[in-house]
């Protein structure tokens, strides 16, 4: 095997035996020959499919690609049943084998055609998202056909580079409508403060992403005497109005995705893994661990869409079965700033800036992860001067978020947008900031140190690219699909940096 798509790929190689995410190197076979189904079905002429065949088409590539995003789906038979549903649809001819090896000689062209499959992942993993919420835009789904069809091509560098940030201009389309599907049916966020403590009922633990996962989970457990804790990338879900009807939702548990192996231990409950971020569960808890969605693992039970709903009962009776959850940690998180929630105190903070209580935004999103060396960003917010004010979307708040860092004239100085969904309500808090003050973002008092895991975040990166926004400071350390070349372009074009020791970096991003 070959895989080296997740910042956590063994450096100078990408894993070549086991994925260090506990993959295997028969599932990552198994993931390489479903791309290869799917590059053949986007060169498959459309021309005279009809509108059942196109759809089934498109949701399949969506589908397919977010299956193969790192910490999704560890289940071979699911893998395998994508690639016949792929193979049912496509016509005679040859199949393409897909290999990373295999799509280019040149070394900055193939790491050219990575960066572009990387970011088509996360596109279609956001899609996804918003295609369950209803959402739908042709312009992505041709996209991804278009990208996929690509990969096999003889392409130029600068072929490949306007790819890529096509590939950012389709992701910020998509980011908005995944933003417009989850406040269409949720509300806009609003500040909210959530307890970490348990109470004495027995638990369902909800993690991933899916925000409609949650609604049905909660509709389902009401009273049963179940209490319903969010879990990572869902805390945001507590700030929406719609959520807060349900007392059953009684608060968060636990961090970000890399911890859940000591704190799906100490839940004790029920746990349902809704999307991407899970892992391979250790016997502890591993007969109360349910995935649904694209979320898959050997030997866990999953919850299937039958009928257009899902029946949650098998984790309802699991978690009467088990006692009330061990606490971690009693503070309160205060969450619910997304662009809406933000340009409300749009005066208060224009006025803090030009005061000069606010000296400084630094933007820390993306995700977290589990190597020593992101203690980074829990350093680098706590040497931040007391003026300076992080916006932050995604895990990646995890490593700060906890910390007492007051507020300044009673805006937080950790400003939470939500999960890496929302990374779109940072790019509209940032543009109305530039409106304000007569500028772009570049012109703003504006810093970013994102860090990144995933392929979501190398979607977001493209975003912010095509934006036009530069010298961000990325790590803990740049892909190892980046080619030198490719580096090259990425650091003489858009500033990309490497964050390195705090001290020095504050001073890169000129923060005094």
């Amino acid at each position: 095997m070959l895989c080296r798509q997740c910042e956590e790929s063994l450096a100078g190689t990408g894993c070549v035996r086991n994925g260090v995410c506990g993959k295997s190197s028969e599932l990552s076979d198994l993931q390489d020959v479903l791309i290869g189904r799917l590059i053949d079905l986007s060169v498959e002429s459309y021309d005279d499919k009809d509108e059942e065949f196109i759809s089934k088409a498109d949701s399949l590539i969506a589908d397919s690609l977010f299956l193969t995003l790192t910490n999704t789906n560890f289940d071979s038979a699911r893998i395998s049943s994508a690639i016949k549903d792929a193979e049912s649809l496509l016509s005679g001819g040859n199949r393409y084998e897909f290999s990373i090896e295999k799509l280019d000689t040149d070394e900055d062209l193939r790491s050219l055609k990575e960066l572009l499959l990387y970011g088509i992942k996360g596109l279609a993993a956001y899609y996804h998202h918003a295609t369950v919420l209803g959402g739908k835009d042709d312009t992505v789904s041709a996209f991804l056909r278009k990208a996929l069809s690509s990969l096999p091509a003889d392409l130029s560098a600068e072929e490949l580079i306007a790819l890529n940030m096509e590939c950012g201009e389709v992701g910020v389309k998509c980011l908005a409508l995944l933003d417009s599907c989850n406040t269409g049916k949720y509300g806009s966020p609003e500040i909210t403060s959530v307890r970490t403590s348990v109470g004495t009922n027995p638990g369902v633990l909800v993690t991933g992403h899916d925000l409609l996962d949650l609604e049905l989970i909660l509709e389902q457990t009401q009273g049963t005497g179940i209490d319903v804790y969010t879990h990572g990338e869902m805390l945001p879900a507590n700030a929406y109005p719609f959520f807060k009807k349900y007392p059953n939702l009684v608060g968060n548990y636990g961090g970000a995705w890399y911890r859940q192996k000591e704190e799906f231990a100490a839940f004790n409950g029920a746990i349902v893994a809704t999307t991407n971020c899970v892992l391979i569960p250790d016997e502890s808890y591993a007969d109360r661990l349910f995935t649904t969605g694209v979320a898959g693992v050997p030997g866990v039970k999953h919850i299937d869409l039958v009928d257009g709903t899902k029946d949650f009962s098998p984790v309802i009776e699991k978690a009467k079965e088990c006692s009330a959850p061990n606490e971690l940690e009693d503070v309160q998180l205060t969450i619910g700033f997304a662009h809406n929630q933000v340009l409300a105190l749009a005066d208060k903070i224009i006025d803090a800036v030009k005061s000069g209580a606010i000296t400084r935004f630094v933007v820390m999103a993306g995700c977290d992860g589990r190597e020593k060396p992101r203690s980074y960003y829990k350093d680098f917010a706590e040497a931040l001067p007391e003026s300076a004010v992080i916006l932050t979307a995604g895990c990646a708040k995890y490593r700060y978020n906890k910390l007492p860092l007051g507020d300044i004239g009673g805006i937080p100085r950790v400003i939470d947008a939500g999960q890496c969904n929302d990374c779109y309500s940072l790019v509209v808090i940032a543009n109305a900031l530039a409106e304000a003050f007569g500028t772009d973002v570049n012109g703003l008092p504006l810093s970013f140190n994102i860090s990144w895991y995933e392929q979501k975040a190398v979607l977001v990166l493209l975003a912010l690219l095509k934006l036009g926004v530069k010298d961000i400071m990325l790590g803990p350390r740049l892909p190892v699909f980046l080619s030198p070349g490719v580096t090259g372009v990425l650091v003489n074009t858009f500033g990309i940096k490497l964050n390195n020791d705090v001290a020095g970096d504050m001073k890169i991003l000129q923060i005094e």
